[in-house]
This record gives C-alpha cells, structure tokens and sequence, in this order.
C-alpha cells in the first residue's frame, strides 16, 4: 500500500534518532557491535516506514536499473561469475529517498557518538536479486585499502519462506570457513558488520528478492588522493 509524502516524514519525525536511542532495537545494535563486531535486528524501523521503502523498491522498473559490479570506480568490474544482483544508487531525489538517507544520518552521528568510530557519511543502493542471482562469499572491505567501516542491509521482502533462498551468510570474523549465521531477508529485518571484517554472501534466490545495501565510511580523502564514493 502507497504511503504518501506527509505521512512518510511524519513517520521519520517519530521515529528519529532520538527516539531510537531509547529503543531496544538500538541497544541491542549497539551491544552486538562491541561485542562481536556485526548485528541483526527485526523492525527496526517503524511498519510504514520500511512498506514505504518496500514499495519504492519493488517499483523500481529494471531498465532503471544497473548490473552490479566488483570494485570501485577505474576498478569497478562486471563479474557475474561472483555476483547476479541489479542496482540503483539511492539520491535525495524523492521524499522516502530522502527521509531514509537523513535517518541513516542520524544513525551515523549516534554510532559515533556511543561508538566513536568516526563515521563520515554513507552511501547505499537499492539491490534486486531475481531468480538464480547470487553474491559469492566476500568482504566488503579490505584492511587498509578501503574507506567502508560498518556494512549495512535492509530487507524489504513480503512473506519469504523456507526454500526461497537469498539468505545472508555471515562467517567468522577469524576463520572465514566457518559459517555463524544464516539470516532470512525478511521484511523489516536489518543487518550490519564491520566491513573488513567478516566475510559473507548471498546464496541463490528461488524468487525476486529486494534490499537496501549501504555502508558507513570514514573519509580517506589527502592533499593528494580524492577520496572516490559509490
């Protein structure tokens, strides 16, 4: 169901950050993220902010769409033998655009603040993985070559079940073999981690399947290196 402009950012006023500091939600996040270094938290949002976002990705045409790649600007490369998912980078260009990237705003200054982990802004794209798409086993940071602190994935799917696929598999931080959770990329449910640190993927989706993939980065730009985004 469409929410409309006023009641998305009446929804993004209630839930500010302010409020989500005193939510268990946050806690939790918070918790998890200095004790073992990644998280996953059900609703984190409010139901009608994270439908707004659903039907904003679902009505994304493909043609609007990107094949996703590996590697950054002059690196960027399209391999589809390691990953199958289409993207849109997300611009303030629309209301629920707007109101998602200002809460993740939020969200870096309290990370920062609880955290102090020196956060400098945050990027994300909308991903669509169709049938048979995938993301092989990866991180998405290595140490020292990149500015991505914290990874972050929404999952804005209705009603996935056992045997659609597209689980996220987190492995341990110290021996990427082993496997430490498999997570449904169910509705409302957000996943985050420090980027060079755990390796994970995304085995094949059986159906359609929708995220908002970002990341929390620190600003590596020098006198003599601009420091490249998206």
């Amino acid at each position: 169901m469409p929410v409309d402009t006023w009641s998305v950012k009446k929804l993004y006023v209630e839930n500010s950050i302010s409020v989500f500091s005193r939510e268990e939600p946050f806690a939790n996040l918070l918790m998890d993220l200095r004790t073992k270094g990644w998280s996953i938290q059900d609703n984190f949002f409010s139901a009608d902010f994270t439908q707004a976002l659903v039907d904003e990705a679902e009505n994304i045409e493909n043609v609007q769409m990107q094949l996703a790649g590996v590697g950054r600007k002059q690196d960027h490369q399209i391999l589809q033998d390691a990953r199958r998912d289409y993207i849109q980078w997300i611009d303030p260009d629309k209301p629920i655009r707007t109101d998602f990237l200002k809460v993740m705003e939020s969200l870096r200054v309290a990370l920062n603040r609880h955290l102090f982990i020196g956060l400098f802004d945050y990027e994300a794209h909308f991903a669509r993985y169709e049938k048979g798409a995938f993301y092989e086993k990866h991180v998405d940071a290595f140490k020292g070559e990149s500015n991505r602190v914290l990874s972050t994935v929404l999952y804005l799917n209705e009603d996935w079940q056992e045997g659609d696929g597209g689980e996220l598999v987190i492995y341990d931080e110290h021996n990427p073999d082993i496997e430490v959770g498999r997570f449904f990329p169910k509705k409302g449910r957000l996943a985050i981690f420090l980027s060079e640190c755990f390796y994970h993927e995304v085995v094949v989706a059986h159906r359609t399947r929708h995220s908002i993939a970002g990341w929390f980065r620190v600003n590596n730009t020098t006198g003599k290196s601009l420091d490249p985004d998206q």
